[in-house]
C-alpha cells in the first residue's frame, strides 16, 4: 500500500512488501517522488538497500541487517536503531542512524558519509575503502579493522583491538580506546587534522562537539611487508 502526497511519498510496509519498496526505489525516475517515508519497518532486513538516485528516504523505526546497504547518491535517515550491516558497500550519500548499530556499521564502504547518533557495536568500519564514518557515542572491539582508507570518528570510548591491521584510514577517538589492534599507534594531530576532524563534524550536525579533546590513531606501516620478526601479529 502506497499512499502518495503532495511532497512524500509514504509507504507502510505493514500492508506492502519489503521487495516492492525497494523494486521502487531501484527505478525512480526524473517523475518519481524526491522524499518517501518508510513506516512500520519492524526490524526488516535490507530496507533501502540498492538504492542509486538523489532521493531522501526517512524510515519511521527500527531496522535489521543490510539497511541502505550499497548505497549511492540517496539520504537514508533511520529514526530508530539499525541492525548488522548497516550502510555495508556504500558507495557515496549519507545514511544517518538516530538510534544505535549493531556490528559492522559502514563495512568495506566506498565513500558517503555514515552518521551514527548512538552507539555502534563490534567492528565499526571493518574493512572501510574511503568512507566517513561519525559516531556520537563509543564503538565495539575491532573497529577499523583493515580499515583501508577513509576516517573514522568517535566521540565517545572503543573496544579492544581498535584500528587491528590498518592500513591508511585515520582514526579520530575523543574517548579511551580499551586497546590498540596490531600495528595501530597514536599519532600527532596537527593543525590540518583538526581542520579535517572540525569539517567531519560539521558535516554529521554535530556543531556541539568540540574537535580538540580528540586523538588520532593510525598506521605503525610494519605490516605492509612481511618481516619474520612480525610472523606472530599476521
Amino acid at each position: 500500500m502506497a499512499i502518495a502526497s503532495t511532497d512524500v511519498e509514504v509507504v507502510d510496509l505493514a500492508g506492502t512488501p519489503l521487495r516492492e519498496l525497494n523494486a521502487r526505489l531501484h527505478t525512480l525516475g526524473e517523475s518519481s517522488p524526491a522524499h518517501w517515508r518508510v513506516l512500520n519497518p519492524n526490524g526488516a532486513h535490507a530496507v533501502a538497500c540498492g538504492i542509486d538516485a538523489e532521493v531522501d528516504v526517512e524510515v519511521e523505526g527500527h531496522v535489521g541487517y543490510y539497511c541502505a546497504g550499497m548505497n549511492k547518491r540517496a539520504t537514508v535517515r533511520v529514526h530508530g536503531n539499525a541492525g548488522t550491516g548497516l550502510a555495508e558497500n556504500m558507495m557515496s550519500g549519507t545514511v544517518v542512524v538516530d538510534g544505535n548499530a549493531s556490528q559492522s556499521a559502514g563495512a568495506s564502504a566506498h565513500g558517503g558519509l555514515l552518521v551514527v547518533h548512538g552507539d555502534a557495536s563490534a567492528r565499526c568500519g571493518i574493512s572501510m575503502k574511503g568512507v566517513d564514518i561519525v559516531v556520537r557515542g563509543s564503538v565495539g572491539h575491532l573497529s577499523g579493522f583493515m580499515a583501508q582508507t577513509g576516517r573514522l570518528v568517535v566521540c565517545g570510548d572503543a573496544g579492544e583491538a581498535l584500528g587491528d591491521s590498518i592500513y591508511e584510514a585515520r582514526i579520530y577517538l575523543r574517548g579511551e580506546p580499551a586497546g590498540l589492534g596490531a600495528d595501530c599507534i597514536e599519532k600527532e594531530v596537527r593543525d590540518e587534522h583538526r581542520a579535517e576532524l572540525a569539517e567531519l563534524l560539521d558535516r554529521a550536525a554535530f556543531t556541539d562537539v568540540d574537535p580538540s579533546g580528540f586523538r588520532r590513531f593510525g598506521s605503525a606501516r610494519q605490516l605492509y611487508n612481511f618481516k619474520i620478526d612480525n610472523v606472530g601479529s599476521y
